[in-house]
């Protein structure tokens, strides 16, 4: 299996991520990995799922089919400012698009 494009999930609105699934599938990479870690956790799993459902004039666009086909859990350890360190979970969900894709309006 080719690498994913990664689109990393943070702060910004849910359907700007949804954007990015939808730019990279028409660039032609089918498998997008989301990845998020801490509070963005949340959002990424809401993308996935607007992708997966088609939810939306955005969503609506991407290919017939889109569907999760991995999931991984991990924590990570961070350095803040002060130089304590921290841990923080992180995800990352894989999803594949099949089909044809909806042309622009």
């Amino acid at each position: 299996m080719t690498e994913p494009r990664v689109v990393y999930v943070g702060k910004k609105p849910s359907f700007s991520y949804v954007k990015a699934v939808l730019m990279a599938m028409r660039n032609g990479d089918r498998l997008v990995r989301l990845q998020a870690r801490g509070q963005a956790i949340g959002r990424a799993v809401d993308v996935a799922e607007i992708c997966k459902r088609r939810h939306g004039i955005i969503a609506s666009q991407l290919p017939e089919s889109v569907s999760i086909v991995n999931i991984e859990t991990d924590s990570v350890e961070l350095q803040d400012n002060e130089g304590r360190t921290k841990t923080v979970s992180s995800m990352h969900i894989d999803l594949f698009g099949e089909g044809e894709m909806t042309e622009e309006e």
